[in-house]
C-alpha cells in the first residue's frame, strides 16, 4: 500500500459513499502536493502547453491523460477503491484551469467516468467555489479547499457549477470504472495504457453523456 493512503477507511466513508453516490473528502492530498500541482499546471500554461478548452468550458485552459496527473490517477486509486468498495480500472485524468466567469452546465459523465474524483488544486480568492451534485435526493452543495475532493458516481449523478467569481481555479478530474462492472473495457479509456494521447479527438476527451 502506497505511503498516506491508510490500509481501511472508516466504515461511515463507504456507507455514506454507497447511499447517497457521493462524498465530500477534505485533504485528499496534502496542501504541500496541492500547491505543487498547481504550479505545475501554471508552469504548462505559462509554456503553452494546454489546449484552448473544449465543449465543455469552452476558451478554458485544459489537458487530457497528462503524465503527473495520470500518475495521480493511479497513485489515489486504492483509496478511491476503499471509499466506493469497488476494484477499479483507472481511465483519465483531466485537468482545467478555470477562469472569472466560467460556467459549468448541468449534466453526467460518459462511460469512463463511472467513479469520478474532482479536486482542488488552489485558487486565488480565499472562498470555494461551490460544485452542485444530485442523484436521488435533491442537490447537495459541495465547497472545496485546495487538497480537497468531491467523490462521485460521474453517470448517475447529475453535477453543475455556477459562473466563476473568481480570477482562477486550479481543478483535476481523475475518472475510474469498476472493474467487475459494465464498463470495465473503458479501462485506460481505450488507450493502449496510461500517459498517452486520447484515442477520442480533442472534442470528445471530456464530453459530458448528457445535459
Amino acid at each position: 500500500m502506497e505511503a498516506g493512503i491508510p490500509d481501511t477507511p472508516p466504515a461511515p466513508e463507504q456507507d455514506l459513499f454507497g447511499r447517497r453516490g457521493y462524498l465530500v473528502v477534505p485533504r485528499l492530498i496534502e496542501s504541500t502536493l496541492a500547491e505543487f500541482l498547481r504550479s505545475y499546471v501554471h508552469t504548462k500554461f505559462a509554456c503553452l502547453l494546454l489546449s484552448s478548452g473544449d465543449r465543455g468550458v469552452p476558451n478554458t485552459p485544459s489537458c487530457y491523460g497528462d503524465m503527473a496527473f495520470d500518475g495521480l490517477l493511479e497513485y489515489l486509486r486504492p483509496r478511491i477503491e476503499q471509499i466506493s468498495g469497488l476494484a477499479l480500472h483507472p481511465t483519465y485524468s483531466y485537468f482545467r484551469l478555470y477562469k472569472r466567469g466560467d460556467v459549468l452546465r448541468r449534466h453526467r459523465d460518459r462511460p469512463a467516468c463511472e467513479i469520478s474524483v474532482t479536486l482542488n488544486l488552489g485558487q486565488t480568492s480565499p472562498e470555494p467555489w461551490p460544485i452542485y451534485v444530485e442523484r436521488d435526493a435533491g442537490p447537495y452543495e459541495a465547497s472545496l479547499y485546495p487538497g480537497d475532493a468531491l467523490i462521485y458516481r460521474g453517470c448517475d449523478c447529475f453535477h453543475w457549477r455556477d459562473a466563476y467569481p473568481g480570477i482562477q481555479l486550479a481543478q483535476v478530474f481523475l475518472h475510474y470504472v469498476d472493474r467487475n462492472g459494465p464498463n470495465a473495457e473503458e479501462k485506460f479509456d481505450r488507450r493502449q495504457t496510461l500517459m498517452r494521447p486520447s484515442n477520442r479527438g480533442p472534442d470528445r476527451e471530456h464530453q459530458a453523456a448528457d445535459l
